[in-house]
């Protein structure tokens, strides 16, 4: 693969194809660890996740987009010689600083298992994380590097190498150290992630030496190229203001899992049922409602470049014809799966899980995933139009509130885990809506609400009819039964979306692969 381009659409649905490969093989762990080791195992590798995520944002928060937007501006000035040293200088960044979080996790992982968290239990699971800080360092940054060139096969060749490996190491490792203790068989789902970021960087190192190759070495008469320093400067102006805001997310995600066990403790459950009902949460019950978040993640990775170069031109008309596929996109895909969730919940929980004790989370949370699958690309908007500021201040004021409210509701005996999930529901909701409100006033940009009446439409259409296939029971209450009703669901929301006018040839047309068969071939 050379450094082809791909469209905004092209890009996403590369991404969107990976995504949701990535996704759909990802659930082959969420299925078969729970089973293994018990919801308390998965609550331990739970409670070791929060705290990667906030080192993760520290080392490479804001760089990889930082880098995807400045090699974007560069590209469109044909300045190779400067993306090379973009890419070089933050991949410095990111590796000085994992290397420096190495050291201090590795010294300090007695205090942070024991004081930090709430379960000593993790101290080997946390001692297994440490080596995959400073792979993701590079991988980030390289990821980013291809993302502002907008061409994405790297980026999906590289996350489904990590997908896979990822897969067979964590099962495999869980198993062989499951004889040896719940504490082992954590540490070895954790280890199963280093094995997979390994591949991952491996895939990307091979596509950037042969990229490298292909392109033709930039003039060394040219004595104009900017200052380390400018290229330093330009870089952190983007990168810091995105990490806040992602720190901003961590930091709450970490504080949220400390916070939801010792509320649960105060309100009367025991220490390890606390541990499980948050590895319920987290590990089961969320990674379902994300499942279409890998089109809302494709879109976002693709909106930044795109919405870059547009906005450096001062293309009004192209920032919002972006905004608005972008957003239709995420409404029109994920509504029907929060909307089928929320209906067969237990159903669902019971035939992944065996267990449907969390099917009342799902329920609670599903209809509110909406706000979720559209806050993604209106995040990926402010950061690309230089108001990664505005993000950070919405992403903590829904981090406050959200903290207060497990703080009020969890430690209630009545509502205990239900009110953790209130609390997530609304912070889901807050920070959409000051997204919005946001970009709205930054670019003009209005949805149609009528897009939004078509879309409800369709979804009460939908919802008829699978819960019509699953009450007639065709084949029992099976899981069977349950694919039967929700795949007839699925096909009377999309043949609805046409006569509805939410999709047209036009947009159909532009996926790839698709469309080259709707695309009538110019004759010559």
């Amino acid at each position: 693969m050379s450094l082809r381009k791909q469209s905004f659409i092209q890009g996403a649905m590369i991404l969107l194809a990976a995504g949701l490969l990535n996704r759909v093989l990802g659930f082959v762990p969420r299925i078969a660890l729970p089973r293994m080791i018990g919801a308390e195992g998965v609550g331990l590798i739970q409670l070791v996740f929060p705290f990667t995520i906030v080192l993760l944002t520290l080392i490479s928060g804001g760089i990889p987009l930082a880098v995807a937007k400045l090699v974007a501006e560069a590209d469109s000035k044909d300045d190779s010689a400067g993306a090379g040293r973009i890419l070089k200088l933050a991949v410095a960044i990111s590796l000085g600083i994992s290397l420096v979080a190495v050291v201090v996790c590795f010294l300090l992982s007695d205090f942070i298992a024991t004081r930090i968290m709430t379960d000593s239990r993790v101290h080997s699971a946390f001692l297994a994380m440490i080596p995959v800080l400073p792979l993701v360092a590079v991988s980030s940054v390289w990821r980013g590097y291809f993302q502002g060139k907008q061409n994405m096969v790297p980026t999906a060749m590289s996350q489904t190498a990590e997908t896979v490996f990822r897969i067979v190491f964590t099962l495999l490792l869980a198993w062989l150290l499951l004889p040896f203790g719940l504490e082992a068989a954590a540490a070895g789902g954790v280890l199963g992630m280093v094995v997979g970021e390994c591949a991952g960087v491996l895939v990307l190192w091979r596509q950037f030496v042969r990229d490298r190759r292909k392109e033709r070495p930039p003039s060394v008469t040219s004595s104009a190229a900017p200052a380390p320093r400018r290229y330093l400067r330009e870089l952190l102006n983007t990168a810091v203001p995105v990490t806040g805001s992602k720190m901003i997310g961590s930091l709450s995600y970490l504080l949220e899992s400390i916070m939801t066990v010792r509320s649960l403790t105060i309100a009367g459950v025991a220490a390890a049922g606390a541990t499980a009902q948050y590895g319920a949460l987290q590990g089961m019950v969320i990674p379902l409602l994300l499942l279409p978040g890998a089109l809302t993640y494709s879109l976002a990775v693709s909106l930044v470049p795109s919405l870059s170069e547009a906005a450096s031109r001062g293309d009004w008309a192209v920032i919002h014809a972006r905004l608005q596929q972008s957003m239709k996109l995420a409404v029109i895909t994920g509504a029907p799966f929060a909307v089928l969730l929320a209906l067969l919940a237990a159903p669902v929980c019971k035939l992944l899980y065996g267990d449907d004790s969390m099917a009342h989370m799902l329920r609670w949370m599903a209809p509110l995933a909406v706000f979720l699958y559209m806050q993604a690309p209106l995040q990926a908007a402010l950061q690309a139009l230089n108001r990664p500021g505005t993000a950070l201040f919405n992403t903590f004021a829904g981090a406050a509130i959200k903290l207060v409210l497990i703080m009020r509701l969890a430690t209630d005996p009545q509502l205990g885990i239900v009110g953790v999930v209130i609390a997530i529901g609304v912070n889901m909701m807050l920070v959409t809506l000051l997204h919005w409100i946001s970009v709205a006033r930054l670019t003009g940009f209005r949805m149609h609400p009528l897009d939004f009446l078509k879309v409800t439409a369709a979804m009460i259409v939908m919802s008829a009819a699978a819960l019509r296939i699953w009450e007639f029971d065709w084949f029992g209450p099976s899981s069977a039964n349950l694919v039967l009703a929700g795949a007839t669901g699925i096909v009377v929301y999309i043949l609805l979306l046409v006569p509805l006018r939410l999709i047209n040839r036009e947009d159909v047309a532009r996926v790839p692969l698709i469309g080259r068969f709707l695309t009538p071939r110019n004759p010559r």
